[in-house]
């Protein structure tokens, strides 16, 4: 089981910058994936970045080139860097991870989330 502890949300006026943290249970080497997801009211949830257990990082087109997706392997932490932030950011943030792999009983394909965060960018 992991469990995700979200953190950092909170008010920002348009072109500020806010970092959210998102805690793990286990190692982030264990975690095949870890995403950030957002959903604005009346909208479905969507991908805003996620980071693969080798680094690989990718983003929503919407969010490229001010957002960033970072880790510390020795905090078990992943973060979300938000720049240049518009009032379109304002959503619930939520993190995730995906774990994937096998046992003598089967082969597993898990997702976790957070409890989410509020982000509002306003004047």
């Amino acid at each position: 089981q992991v469990q995700l502890a979200e953190s950092g949300g909170g008010l920002a006026q348009p072109g500020g910058s806010l970092r959210l943290s998102c805690a793990t249970s286990v190692s982030i080497f264990r975690i095949n994936v870890m995403g950030w997801y957002r959903q604005a009211p009346g909208k479905e949830r969507e991908l805003v970045a996620t980071l693969g257990s080798g680094g690989l990082t990718n983003y929503a087109d919407s969010v490229k080139g001010r957002f960033t997706i970072s880790r510390d392997i020795a905090k078990n932490t992943v973060y979300l860097q938000m720049n240049s932030l518009k009032p379109e950011d304002t959503a619930v943030y939520y993190c995730n991870a995906r774990r994937r792999g096998a046992t003598m009983e089967g082969s597993y394909d898990h997702e976790y989330w957070g409890q989410g965060t509020q982000v509002t960018v306003s004047s």
